[in-house]
């Protein structure tokens, strides 16, 4: 029990993807303005990560099977656009403003390497089915932690009104850096 309790706050905290393995920076700094769009990001992201860690850990071993390994990242990458084309439809069907507000950074969780990363980590790490989808769940969770972390700061530093040289990308990246040096302090947890 003590593994998996481990194995999530590794995850969300010390090996944070976006903050300490510095994957997903694309989406992390497109949707994090408002705390309603990156709470749909963080939803969506959830879902991939988690469904493609449940489908592509088995896949892996059908294609170990049939001698077709190197054919995962082309593999990987079916599954997880497929994933994320549902997300799409349904946000479409009964989530139109959110989809909107998502714009393009939606379907970019496809190329998301946050969500890549996972799969070939649960493969490369050598992960049994559950733990492959704990870690696919709890690494969902960092990068949704983070994000809500960022926006949130995003949020009260734009209503602080910067020097106009530290307004825009320039106080987001030096925000994200200092937010990245914070959860470096986790790394003596596990």
């Amino acid at each position: 029990m003590i593994e998996y309790v481990l194995l999530v706050i590794s995850a969300v905290l010390v090996n944070n993807f976006v903050l300490t393995r510095f994957l997903g920076i694309c989406p992390f700094l497109g949707v994090s303005r408002k705390l309603d769009t990156a709470l749909g990001m963080c939803g969506a992201v959830i879902f991939v990560m988690t469904a493609a860690s449940a489908v592509t850990w088995p896949l892996q071993r059908a294609l170990e099977w049939a001698n077709l390994e190197y054919l995962q990242i082309i593999a990987f990458i079916l599954v997880i656009a497929s994933f994320v084309q549902l997300v799409d439809i349904i946000m479409k069907k009964f989530l139109p403003k959110l989809h909107g507000a998502l714009g393009i950074f939606l379907p970019l969780i496809t190329t998301n390497c946050a969500v890549m990363g996972v799969a070939v980590l649960n493969v490369q790490l050598e992960y049994n089915f559950f733990k492959a989808v704990l870690f696919g769940f709890a690494a969902s969770l960092g990068f949704a932690l983070a994000l809500i972390i960022f926006t949130g700061l995003r949020e009260k530093i734009d209503r602080a009104n910067p020097p106009r040289a530290f307004q825009g990308v320039a106080i987001a990246l030096v925000t994200a850096g200092l937010l990245s040096l914070a959860f470096m302090g986790f790394a003596a947890l596990v």
